[in-house]
């Protein structure tokens, strides 16, 4: 048997639309035309809230889904603007010219590529040419539609309540993004609930940059930071907190509250900066001109992200009880910001006693109360902080596009048209900034907390053998010296762990020193890992440096001696796979017999426990399941024994049944494990798990070219993305970390070693996978 075989979119003044697209060039076409997908909407560079929602929901849906579909713009003018749009703006309405809602509903159903409409309604947006105006729009498109009400009022009189409902009978679906807002859809207004989807507002993934280093590049060095933003009018009750400073300042001297963002436009048009003007003067007045800073600029994400992140507690003070939803207030919970918030129905739906405090509209002195308990707690605002990112990070702008992906796919079948489109999940560029953060000149630190390093948490043998395997595999594809670095540093970890008698200790303090861990836990599986590690960088010997080769061999041959005696069933799968992995450099008839010596062991034990109903080597499916069938498909190619062939399918086969869905693919449990003739329990799902079947399957790809299996990689390698029964991201595309676990209502939010480099793991498979067989 060959062991090569597994290797390897204005309506203007005139009457008719007018696309925006023969006014600039044309957008570049992908080869294949997808699909569109037209959002209506305020756009930038238009100034408003809605604008820079859309926008960012916008790129996260191509970050995710560039492949599925393509997504234009008809922005939205209120009169003749004359903003310079980018490209992707295919249309413009003027919101106060009837003519142009009619010009438009044409110019959309005669667009053949146009195939559903996604509307972010304001009622501001559309009140200037009449209410029965933007209705007859509605029931005029032939195009599947659903309307974002980012506004919901409870209570409506009659005229409100029917327009509203109006609107609902005319789209295919609503959007809301609380469920507060969407059971006023249901008890005040008798819109169906199946037509309702809660979507919330998308928050921006951080890095969670230092504090104290941002606060320096920004001139506040050794403050204590308060902060509000977003576009200036009363409406945002500055004067609120600026009554409660004096009683915050008598307590905390050090104290600064920074106001940032410009007037909003529509304020500036009828008033100016009245009410700024009026925020300044009273800042001189009661003498707190250093403890107030007026940031008065439209800032970029990333400048307005940082400052979020050198703030010690935002003040959300709105005077509106009816304000469903707030951006600013989104943003502030994605930096894990503690806040104190008037209670808005977001805010009361979103936070909680034990990451917020929640005080009275306009009551300063409440305010001043929960800032200077906060302020004196360090570790209160620490729990606060994460409690609040735990609370937010399932809104991530990937998520929210994973939604709204998934309900415009699925309308397009509810609709008379009849058409959808498959959603294909784009696989993420490299990123190896987290797993660079976490790797010290010892080795990879086990541990996160969140995204930071926690070097207390030492080393282990387990983590580093698999960060070689990842990085051996990521200089495979990319030649990058980047990962021959870290290959270095992880070999060279693995061999410090190697004892005299050729085996290995597993964990490793802060400091190098072995733990007393080794002497308390079973190292078979660590050692096993080991050589499977080993065997993986001595196949690639002809692409590797030839010192890196050589370490790895002698490495292996000092531990081969003592594999015989191991009899931990994943332990043998992992050695079969070195030594598999090490014939293929350098064929030894030593290793083939130990594969064959280990195999029959294998098979025995599948034999043993194996009836009709349960095709296993265990009484129970645990942890790197997917591992064992491997091994025994390595063992059949290494050795010709069919046996081990028939094993290896058969199992295979098995474990696909139980992690294998029509919706995708679960883990097994690390909670209590499945076992035989007992209805197993999910959730707490490992990534670990996810990436030893994407291994797997590529390996049984190889083999026998079964579409199945490669159909099956892509759904485990998108189970990261996003395709797994929370609909939630695992990898974080701004850390280029890996969430530690897939739990029944959320993600941990820890991003360690092993659902690190298993991601990466996972990814390298993916484009070696396509680089060998094509997408």
């Amino acid at each position: 048997m060959n062991n090569e075989m597994i290797a390897g979119f204005t309506a203007t003044t005139h009457q008719d639309a007018i696309p925006h697209t023969e006014r600039k060039k044309q957008v570049a076409q992908p080869a294949v035309q997808l699909p569109e997908i037209l959002f209506i909407t305020s756009y930038p560079p238009r100034e408003c809230g809605i604008a820079t929602y859309s926008q960012d929901l916008i790129k996260a849906l191509r970050d995710q889904f560039d492949q599925s579909f393509s997504l234009r713009i008809c922005a939205l003018e209120a009169g003749q603007m004359n903003y310079e749009y980018p490209e992707d703006v295919k249309f413009t309405l003027d919101t106060h010219d009837p003519a142009q809602y009619r010009a438009l509903a044409a110019s959309i159903n005669k667009d053949p590529q146009i195939q559903s409409v996604l509307i972010q309604h304001e009622f501001g947006f559309f009140h200037q040419a009449g209410e029965d105006v933007f209705l007859q729009f509605l029931y005029s498109l032939s195009k599947p539609v659903v309307v974002v009400f980012h506004t919901v009022l409870p209570n409506p009189n009659d005229n409100l309540r029917t327009h509203t409902r109006s609107i609902a009978t005319a789209s295919d679906a609503l959007i809301v993004m609380t469920a507060n807002a969407a059971n006023i859809l249901r008890e005040h207004y008798g819109v169906a609930g199946n037509k309702i989807e809660v979507i919330p507002h998308g928050t921006h993934l951080v890095p969670h940059l230092d504090k104290n280093e941002l606060k320096e590049k920004y001139g506040i060095a050794g403050r204590k930071v308060l902060s509000t933003f977003g576009l200036l009018s009363s409406g945002k009750s500055i004067e609120t907190t600026l009554d409660a400073l004096p009683a915050i300042v008598s307590q905390h001297p050090e104290v600064v509250f920074l106001v940032i963002g410009k007037t909003h436009p529509g304020v500036v048009k009828v008033e100016g900066e009245r009410y700024r003007d009026m925020l300044k003067a009273r800042v001189q007045e009661m003498g707190l001109e250093q403890h107030i800073r007026f940031v008065n600029r439209y800032l970029s994400l990333e400048e307005l992200l940082e400052y979020l992140q050198l703030t010690d507690i935002y003040l959300f003070t709105s005077k509106d009880p009816h304000q469903a939803v707030s951006g600013t207030f989104s943003y502030a919970m994605s930096c894990g910001c503690p806040i104190v918030s008037t209670p808005i129905p977001h805010a009361k739906e979103m936070l909680s006693n034990d990451n917020s405090i929640l005080i009275d509209f306009e009551h300063s002195k409440q305010l001043a109360e929960a800032v200077n308990r906060l302020l004196g707690d360090e570790h209160l605002r620490t729990e606060f902080s994460n409690n609040i990112l735990q609370r937010i990070v399932p809104t991530a702008w990937e998520n929210s596009a994973i939604a709204h992906a998934m309900l415009m796919s699925e309308i397009g079948l509810k609709h008379a048209t009849g058409t959808s489109f498959p959603l294909q999940f784009r696989i993420p560029d490299f990123n190896l900034a987290h797993l660079k953060k976490m790797t010290t000149p010892t080795g990879i630190i086990q541990f996160c907390k969140i995204n930071q390093p926690d070097l207390s948490s030492g080393y282990t043998l387990d983590d580093n053998a698999r960060a070689m395997i990842a990085t051996c595999m990521y200089y495979e594809l990319h030649k990058k010296s980047e990962g021959l670095e870290m290959l270095r540093t992880y070999l060279d970890f693995v061999g410090y762990c190697q004892q005299p008698d050729g085996r290995f200790l597993n964990y490793v303090d802060e400091n190098g020193a072995f733990t007393p861990q080794n002497n308390e836990t079973n190292l078979e599986d660590a050692n096993g890992r080991a050589i499977w590690a080993l065997g993986y960088v001595i196949s690639r010997g002809a692409l590797l440096p030839a010192d890196i080769t050589s370490k790895a061999e002698q490495t292996m041959q000092r531990a081969f001696t003592s594999l015989q005696h191991i009899h931990s069933t994943r332990a043998m799968a992992f050695i079969i796979k070195g030594l598999y992995y090490c014939n293929l450099y350098k064929e030894s008839q030593q290793y083939t017999h130990l594969v064959d010596v280990l195999a029959a062991r294998m098979a025995a034990m599948y034999h043993n426990e194996s009836d009709a109903d349960w095709n296993w080597y265990e009484p129970y499916l645990t942890y790197a399941n997917a591992v064992l069938p491997e091994a025994m498909l390595c063992a059949w190619v290494a050795t010709g024994k069919m046996e081990y062939r028939q094993v290896a399918r058969s199992s295979f086969d098995f474990l696909h049944r139980h992690i294998f869905t029509e919706n995708g693919i679960r883990a097994i449990s690390n909670k209590s494990w499945m076992k035989k003739g007992e209805e197993p329990e999910w959730h707490g799902e490992q990534p670990i798990d996810i990436a030893y079947a994407a291994l797997a399957l590529f390996t049984f790809f190889q083999v026998f070219r079964s579409h199945e299996y490669a159909d099956k990689l892509k759904t485990a390698f998108n189970w990261f993305l996003g395709q797994n029964h929370l609909r939630h991201i695992l990898y974080n595309p701004c850390t280029g970390g890996c969430f530690d676990g897939l739990e029944a209502t959320h993600v941990n939010l820890n991003q360690g070693a092993e659902s690190t480099v298993s991601y990466l793991l996972a990814r390298c498979t993916m484009e070696k996978y396509e680089r060998l067989y094509g997408k």
